[in-house]
């Protein structure tokens, strides 16, 4: 039994342009899709952002975060300010984390912009450390910077600027464009 084709597939056959709903677009990478997704469980165990959590160690420096870690923040209801940070710290540094709370409010309040958060309550149990972050260094270039841009190059004191300066003079002097012609 051969089925016969829709009304919408015999009007195209017929040489009537059928209307054709356009898709999602392209597709996008899973790196993008995630804030997105993560926000929504973020905000229902009381983040605001997200970035609070994956920029810990930015906000109040790897020494601390290895030890404690934003469980949540918690804003009187209708507010935005003034709320209340929740830490998981190790039990054999609460009491060092207490000292330097006045420090991690000041951080997180900077990073937010405004007085976010107003005080912190401190839970002793156990942290998972931020992962290592290894340096990302270009590997060093075999061939020897020009004699004429070398001395040039030693009077800056910043050493990643005088790496970068150097490698950009090693490419021009690979590809002949820092001669003269």
């Amino acid at each position: 039994m051969e089925r016969e084709p829709p009304k919408a597939a015999k009007a195209s056959s017929t040489g009537a342009k059928r209307f054709e709903r356009p898709r999602g677009g392209a597709a996008r990478p899973i790196a993008e899709l995630m804030p997105e997704v993560g926000r929504t469980a973020f905000r229902r165990f009381g983040f605001v952002q997200s970035s609070v959590v994956s920029r810990w160690p930015d906000i109040v420096g790897p020494r601390h975060a290895r030890v404690c870690t934003p469980e949540s923040i918690r804003f009187p209801p209708g507010e935005k300010s003034e709320g209340i940070l929740q830490l998981v710290v190790v039990p054999a540094h609460a009491p060092l984390i207490q000292h330097v709370i006045p420090e991690i409010i000041e951080r997180v309040n900077r990073f937010f912009g405004y007085n976010a958060v107003a005080r912190v309550k401190i839970r002793q149990g156990e942290v998972k450390p931020p992962p290592a972050s290894a340096q990302k260094t270009a590997p060093p270039s075999l061939k020897p910077v020009p004699l004429e841009l070398g001395e040039s190059l030693r009077d800056i004191g910043d050493p990643e600027l005088r790496a970068v300066l150097e490698s950009l003079a090693r490419a021009m002097s690979a590809n002949g464009n820092g001669q003269d012609q």
